[in-house]
Order: C-alpha cells, then structure tokens, then sequence
C-alpha cells in the first residue's frame, strides 16, 4: 500500500527527488493515524489525528517537502506537528528536526512514537505555536502543518539565511495554494508554488481590519 501511495500519488505529481521518495516509502504512514483509520492510511484523504490537527494528502505533503528543498545539513522546525508523521519524514532528510506542538499530551505521545520508530533525529517539544522557538533558531525550514490566514512574523524572524518556510494559505472560498517564502538579508518574499486545500490549523486566522 506504501509503495502504490508513492507510484500513484508522490511520482505522478512531480515529486521525484530519490531521498524524498525513499522517506515516503520508509516511513510508515499508518503508524502516526487513529487506529480506526489505519485501514485508509495511504489513500488520498486528508485524516484526522487530534483535535485541531489532520495529515495532509500525501500528494500535497510531497509536494509541500519539494518546494522546501531540503539539504542533509538543514535544521528544520514544524509547527503543529500532531502525530509527527512530517516530522519522520524530515528527519529522514535533514540533520536535526524539533516538532512543536502545544499539548503536552501530543508532545509526549510523539516522543513514545519516535522512539518506537527509531527515529533519532527527531525531538518532540511542547510550545506556543506563535512564538516558534527562538531560542532553538535560526531554522533552514519551517513547516506549518496546516492552512493558516496569517503567519506571525516570530516564524519569519527564525528563519536562517536561505530559510525556507512552507505553508497552507487560502487564496478564496474552498481554494488554497502551497506557499514557499525564502529569506534573504532582511526581505522575505514569497511565491505560490501549487493548489492545495488541507485543513486549517487553529488560531491562524487573520485579525480583522477596521473599515468604514
């Protein structure tokens, strides 16, 4: 099932890279969802894990992984990591991961879950997801595991030179787009790199403005 995931959702959708492929097909998907869920854990859905938090489809976290380029040597931070299942896959590619989550419970059931796995390069951490971790920074990649409205710029502050910071945003009713920023000196621009439409991560939504 792992392997007819990577044959008919990952390859076909530009997601070629041989390291990012070989996490795909290492990591066991089924492992890091509900047990109820099990069954379903390498179709196209976008499954539920936690309150508040969901895998995206495997389509559009292979392509989200791409676009974020990850190098042997990177630092990567993710945000509302749930069940860490990117959190396992970055770990396959990058040196170090840390996963931030704000319950302590999630926290503690990815550690039992990394241990479990042999997962080495990965640390679970409890933390207000708006703040990042500024003291565990500067990070080569950042992912938001969710569609947010408005990313805090604490996030952007943290990233390295040449960080990239991969995200969810909605572009209008029932669309979304991957978004890439990149870090450079002190400008952090930005470019749409393709349609995804996962759920929202919590307490992103933008603030509204006062108008007349």
């Amino acid at each position: 099932m792992r392997q007819i995931m990577v044959d008919s959702q990952i390859r076909p959708n530009d997601v070629t890279e041989a390291e990012i492929v070989s996490a795909f097909l290492r990591v066991p998907r089924e492992a890091f969802v509900p047990k109820p869920e099990q069954s379903i854990a390498y179709a196209e859905y976008e499954i539920e894990t936690s309150d508040g938090r969901a895998l995206w489809t495997p389509r559009d976290l292979g392509k989200m992984i791409s676009e974020l380029e990850p190098e042997p040597s990177d630092i990567a931070l993710v945000i509302g990591a749930g069940a860490g299942y990117e959190t396992a896959l970055l770990a396959r590619l990058v040196e170090t991961v840390i996963a931030l989550e704000d319950d302590e419970a999630l926290v503690d059931e990815m550690t039992t879950r990394f241990g479990s796995l042999g997962i080495d390069r990965a640390v679970a951490v409890q933390g207000d997801l708006k703040k990042g971790l500024p003291d565990q920074g500067p990070f080569d990649i950042i992912l938001v595991c969710g569609m947010i409205e408005e990313a805090p710029e604490a996030w952007f502050n943290q990233l390295a030179e040449g960080g990239r910071l991969g995200v969810a945003v909605p572009v209008g009713r029932d669309l979304g787009r991957g978004r890439v920023y990149t870090k450079s000196g002190d400008i952090v621009s930005y470019r749409d790199a393709f349609d995804a439409c996962p759920p929202r991560l919590p307490g992103f939504r933008k603030k509204p403005s006062f108008t007349f």
